[in-house]
Parts: structure tokens; C-alpha cells; sequence
């Protein structure tokens, strides 16, 4: 079994009070939602992985119709958190070259905001992704047409979610192909098995090699087959049985090696382009492994090692079980609880932290935002799997360097953290460097990993992280000596991203998360046996108050029309955090109660919305006593990026793939079931005590 799941079997504590008799039955938990497909769904290609290295397949179980898929939903595509690749840079464009001058408070700063300069294009799009081979059945009909996805009848896909399994059984010309693919859990290999009489009538496996993206395309790139002669595909190793390769382009290489079961033909039709067949029989069995310079296992043990990892994934940490419940939408709940819960384990499990699409397709050229850390990461500490969470921290340990360096830059203390980063912790140009609601999130993401593992060396671990960001956060507060107070921006751009960076102060959600983090700051400082930070202490006492306007809370201070102009209602109603995914730190509950009403009568859900307000209102609903609303919002219907598909994924505009919408529902869901600090009594405080909602649950840690 692996640490990961040994550390959180030890961390399972039952929310109810339970016999074992009474435990959720996980495997029929997690089966029952295992999808099933027996017709081609764009929307809905399957994914297996192990959270760095993820295979993303259609009907066929391998990527055969990638062209089909990507124009009708979602792309099919392979990648690895570890694969970047850098145009080159001729003319040494650096992140300065993109600055610009903002005054506020005496004090002239430069931020990388200029869009208007050859360099930005540059640095935002690079670093970025490299895609890693494609497999596709190849297959010509006795009339001489290629195979179509017409010609593939009698589907019957099914993803065990138990066994990190994909099976994709179909005809072909009547004749039965059956396909096997699941990932190591542990090495970046694929184990593919092929079954079908087809294998002796001229039906192959193609391996080709994409050259990239295509270039200057932020979001869902195609891939780039184009150009053969600007990269190149080297063999290195071939016998009956085995093809290892090395790709090269640009400086970047990486390995790959397919390693059949038994004796295989190889033919090249194309460059960059393989096909595999047997030399006899009805069966291809083989492990596309991408670190051919290690020991590859073959077909069988992928196969074996997954269908013992998943079983120990799903038996530690949480679960929730809403069978029994009454509700008409409980059942599609627990569907989406499940999927996300195994999209997010084999998407977001890296040392990079996830993009947005994960590893499905590319967005923003394959950055991280550092401000969406909270909604991929922190429900894996509720839901008992904190070691998922302590990756994407390490991570950001990693980089403080990087982060001191931006502080320093911009006249700060300690450790500002980028907004739209690479894996080296560099920023990228254009708004992104005004963001700041990302700052606090390290603090809070490592509190959570204190409360799942309480001890001296978790303190040890990640208290220079603390520290150092807590620092950069007291020295962002300017004195505002009018008012006798500690203020927040200009400039900055807050979460609800419509309002002016240049002009905007104290925002309210914002303002709320300063008090949070540095209270926490100053308990880490007290459980090490440090005195607390006098500078801390004098800008927690003196911070702004949370903006009021007419008995509401309003997004900004400095403009405070959030309820007198409808264009300022749409995008993330930003200051229900504060009483929500925050404990509420200047939070007044009678005033978040009208600021909740209102919010839910007067928004404009249509103009824009993301994924993850829907759970995120939910938690300020369920902190306020009020779970019929929680729910309610959490499955809202006729609004847009709230739906999921038979995968699991939860679209957005313009994004097919959107890993922050299944990461918040995951944190509300923790919430709601498991509770939060000063809940009410009893089980499920987040869920209606109507009778129609049976909630049973395990593992979960209590939000704070």
C-alpha cells in the first residue's frame, strides 16, 4: 500500500458515531458510479492516471478520434506535470521588460502588467506544456477506407473506479476488440491490452509523436503536427519486443519506451510515427513507459498495481453515502462527490501544482494560479489524504526563493507569491502580478495540514513558509493616517476580477483573509515557543473594517456599488468567503445574511460565473445556519459551468476541463458532512434535517 494511503487509513475518524457493521460499504459506494458509455460522448472521454502522468482516452479506450473529440468536447491527449518545453529567446526577454509604474501611498512600485510590449506575448506563453505521444487504433477496411467512428458499433466502455481500470469493449467489421489500459501508480507507464481477430487481419497500434501545441493559443491548443523536420524522434533501442525513442525539440527531450508482451512487427509510415503488431495470435499486450531509462514493468503488473493502489485510495480518508436519502438530486450529488474525487487524485497529485484543465488538456499555456491552490488542494486534507495537499505546499516551499526575490522587487518583506507561474516560480505578465488574494492561501492550506498531523515536525516543516508570507503580508498594508488605519491596495485586483486594479482598496473578502492568515501566522509562532510578531499584532488591531454599504457587504471599498450596478454583480460574489471558506474574521452574520440574500436574488448568474462559486456560496450558506440554501445553490440548475459531465468533469466557458469546480464541490461537500469549527451539534450541519436527506460519513476533517 502506498505512504500516502497508510498515513491517512491511520488519520480515519468516523463523523458519526458508528459499529463497524454500520461503516459505508466503499466499494459499493465508489462501483456504482463507476462510468459506463455505450455510445461515443465528446463531453465524456475517460481518464487513467496516477496525479503526475495522465491518458486520456475515447471509446475505442485508446485516442483514435482525437480530431472528433477535441471538436465536439474535450481534447484526448497524454500528459505529465514534468514535461515543459521553452521556445527559444533570442532576444532575452526577461519578466522587467514588461514593467509598469504604480503610485499609491507615496511609493512608486513596478508590477509586469504591459501587455503592449514583444516581450509579454513571450513570457506568458512560456514556459508551456509538451504533449506526450498519442496512441490510436489503426485500421483500414477491406474496401480500402481508414476506420471512422461510424464503423465502431456495440460499445460498451466501462471506468472501474475501484481498480483504476478503463475497459472499452466494441465491433470493428463484426468482429469483437476488446482494449485494457490502466497507469502504474507509481512510474508514468501505460499498460494497454488488445484483445480481438481483427489483430491478425491488419488492425495495429499507431504511436505518434506531436511536435507540441500550436503555438500563441492560450486555451485547449490542438496539438501541433506540423513542421516534422523541426523536431526529431530517435530510436534508440529496438528488438522483437521493445522500441525506446528519444524526442527532442528545441533542448527539450524525454523518453519513451513501448515494450510488448511478446514479439511485435514495427513499421514507420510517417515520421514520428509507429505502428506495433503482433507477429501472431489475437492479443497486443504492451507498457508505453515514459522513463525508459528505468526497469518498465509489464502489462500484467500495471494491471495488478492499480487494481491494489485504488482499493487503498478509496478505503483511506472520507467518504460520504447518500443512499436512503429521498431528495431527487442526492443521488447525482454522490456521483459527482465520487468522480471528482478520482479526477482530482489522478490530475493534481504532482510537484507542479495543477493547471486549471489539470492534465487533460492545456489552459493558460499550462500555468499554475497560485490563487486556485485552495479550490485543487485543500479538500484533500478534509477528506483525510493530506499527503496530495503536502505535495503541491512542498512545491511552494520550493519556490520561496523565487517568491523573496518578487518581495524584494516590489519593496516587500518576505515572500510574495506569484499569481500565473511556471514550475520554476517565475511570473507571467499582464494583470496577474496585481492579484493578491493568492498570498494568504500557503498559511491557511498549511494550518490545514496541521490540524491533519498536529505534531512538531509538521510546525518544522512548513514554518519558514508561514514566516516569510505572513511577512510579505503585513508589508503590503500601507497606513492610512486620516482614518487611523492599516489599508490594503491600490494597487491590487481582487477576486471578483472586474474592477480597476489601479483604483481599487480594502476589498472585503480580501480584508477578512489578512485577519485570518495572520492570526494563524501568530499561532504557529505560539505552538514553536516564539514570541508573537509585534508587526502583525499592530496590523491585525488596526486593519480596516470589512466595506458596508445599506446594511450589505459590498465587493470594494473604494467603489462600493456592488448592489447599485448590475455590471458590478457578475463574476465571483468574492466577499461571501469571507463567512464561507473563512471563519468570518470581522465578519458580522446578520449583515452577511442579507449580503447572502441578496447575492442570490440580485447576481447576474449569467453574465459570468465559474465552477466553483456555486460550492463556495454554499459554504457561507451552510456556515449561516442555513443548509436548505446550501444545497440549493450547490445544485442549481439553468446557470451556466454548474453542470458535470458522465466523466465527472465540470465544464466552463471556453473551458472543457475545470478541476477548480470539482475541488470546491469536494471542500463544500467536507464541509457540509463533516462539519466545521463551532458547527452546530450533530451529524451533517450542512445538510437539511428534512427527512429527505440520509447523510453518512467517514474521515472527514471539520473545516476551520
Amino acid at each position: 500500500m502506498p505512504a500516502f494511503a497508510i498515513a491517512a487509513l491511520l488519520l480515519l475518524v468516523s463523523v458519526l458515531p458508528a459499529r463497524a457493521a454500520d461503516r459505508i460499504d466503499r466499494q459499493a459506494l465508489v462501483t456504482r458510479h463507476s462510468p459506463h458509455l455505450t455510445a461515443p460522448d465528446p463531453w465524456a472521454p475517460l481518464s487513467v492516471g496516477n496525479g503526475r502522468f495522465c491518458f486520456t482516452a475515447d471509446v475505442t479506450g485508446l485516442q483514435t478520434f482525437a480530431d472528433h473529440y477535441r471538436a465536439n468536447g474535450i481534447g484526448l491527449e497524454t500528459q505529465a506535470r514534468w514535461a515543459w518545453h521553452e521556445d527559444p529567446n533570442p532576444h532575452g526577454y526577461k519578466l522587467a521588460d514588461a514593467n509598469k509604474a504604480y503610485t499609491a501611498h507615496g511609493k512608486t512600485v513596478d508590477y509586469p502588467t504591459r501587455m503592449d510590449v514583444p516581450a509579454a506575448a513571450w513570457l506568458r506563453e512560456n514556459p508551456h506544456p509538451q504533449p506526450l505521444g498519442q496512441l490510436a487504433i489503426a485500421y483500414t477496411h477491406r474496401d480500402g477506407k481508414p476506420l471512422a467512428l461510424a464503423d465502431v458499433g456495440a460499445i460498451d466502455q466501462r471506468l472501474d473506479l475501484w481498480r483504476g481500470v478503463l475497459t472499452s469493449a466494441y465491433t470493428i467489421d463484426g468482429e469483437r476488440v476488446v482494449v485494457t489500459t490502466a497507469v502504474d501508480p507509481d512510474r508514468d507507464t501505460l499498460a494497454v491490452r488488445i484483445e480481438s481477430t481483427l489483430l491478425a487481419r491488419g488492425l495495429a497500434v499507431r504511436f505518434a509523436l506531436p511536435r507540441g501545441y500550436v503555438g500563441g493559443i492560450k486555451q485547449n491548443p490542438p496539438l501541433d503536427w506540423s513542421q516534422p523536420a523541426s523536431h526529431t524522434t530517435t530510436i534508440v533501442t529496438r528488438t522483437a519486443d521493445t522500441l525506446v525513442l528519444a524526442h527532442a525539440r528545441d533542448g527539450y527531450r524525454y523518453g519513451a519506451a513501448l515494450r510488448a508482451a511478446s514479439p511485435v512487427t514495427i513499421a514507420t509510415p510517417a515520421p514520428h510515427t509507429f505502428e506495433l503488431r503482433p507477429k501472431s495470435g489475437q492479443v497486443l499486450e504492451f507498457t508505453l513507459a515514459y522513463a525508459p531509462d528505468k526497469p518498465a514493468p509489464d502489462a500484467a503488473d500495471v494491471f495488478a498495481r492499480s487494481a491494489a493502489h485504488w482499493p487503498a485510495f478509496w478505503r483511506s480518508g472520507g467518504a460520504v453515502d447518500f443512499s436512503g436519502s429521498t431528495d431527487p438530486r442526492a443521488a447525482e450529488l454522490e456521483r459527482r462527490v465520487v468522480l471528482s474525487q478520482y479526477l482530482t487524485a489522478i490530475q493534481a497529485g504532482g510537484d507542479f501544482p495543477p493547471q486549471e484543465s489539470g492534465l487533460t488538456t492545456s489552459t493558460w499555456y499550462g500555468k499554475h494560479h497560485t490563487e486556485m491552490i485552495w479550490w485543487h488542494t485543500a479538500h484533500f486534507a478534509l477528506w483525510g489524504r493530506p499527503a496530495y495537499l503536502a505535495r503541491a505546499l512542498d512545491w511552494f516551499r520550493a519556490t520561496l526563493p523565487a517568491a523573496r526575490a518578487v518581495a524584494a522587487a516590489r519593496g516587500l518583506q518576505g515572500a510574495r507569491w506569484p499569481k500565473m507561474t511556471s514550475p520554476q516560480g517565475r511570473e507571467s505578465p499582464g494583470g496577474n502580478p496585481l492579484i493578491v488574494w493568492n498570498q494568504p492561501h500557503p498559511i491557511h492550506l498549511a494550518e490545514l495540514l496541521y490540524r491533519a498531523d498536529p505534531t512538531p515536525a509538521t510546525l518544522q516543516r512548513y514554518r519558514d513558509l508561514v514566516f516569510a508570507t505572513a511577512d510579505a503580508m503585513a508589508s503590503m498594508l500601507a497606513w492610512d493616517d486620516r482614518n487611523k488605519r492599516w489599508v490594503l491596495g491600490p494597487p491590487l485586483w481582487i477576486a471578483q476580477e472586474i474592477h480597476d486594479p489601479a483604483a481599487s482598496m480594502n476589498p472585503a473578502y480580501e480584508l477578512s483573509y489578512w485577519s485570518t492568515a495572520l492570526d494563524i501566522a501568530q499561532a504557529w509562532r505560539t505552538r514553536l515557543g516564539l514570541p508573537r510578531n509585534s508587526d502583525w499584532d499592530e496590523k491585525r488591531r488596526h486593519l480596516s473594517a470589512l466595506p458596508v454599504k445599506d446594511g450589505k457587504y459590498v465587493a470594494l471599498e473604494s467603489v462600493p456599488d456592488t448592489w447599485d450596478d448590475v455590471a458590478s454583480r457578475q463574476d465571483h460574489p468574492s466577499f461571501l468567503m469571507a463567512l464561507g471558506q473563512l471563519p468570518g474574521a470581522g465578519v458580522d452574520r446578520a449583515v452577511m445574511d442579507r449580503t447572502l440574500d441578496a447575492v442570490l436574488a440580485q447576481w447576474d448568474w449569467k453574465a459570468k460565473i465559474w465552477g466553483w462559486d456555486y460550492p463556495m456560496i454554499a459554504m457561507t450558506a451552510a456556515r449561516l445556519g442555513r443548509p436548505e440554501t446550501a444545497v440549493d445553490v450547490l445544485m442549481k440548475t439553468g446557470v451556466p459551468n454548474n453542470g458535470y459531465t458522465a466523466a465527472g468533469h465540470n465544464p466552463n466557458t471556453d473551458l472543457p476541463v475545470y478541476l477548480p469546480g470539482n475541488g470546491a464541490l469536494l471542500a463544500a461537500v467536507a464541509m457540509m458532512a463533516g462539519g466545521w469549527d463551532g458547527a452546530p451539534a450533530g451529524a451533517a450541519p450542512g445538510f437539511p434535517h428534512n427527512g429527505k436527506w440520509v447523510v453518512r460519513a467517514e474521515g472527514l476533517k471539520p473545516l476551520p
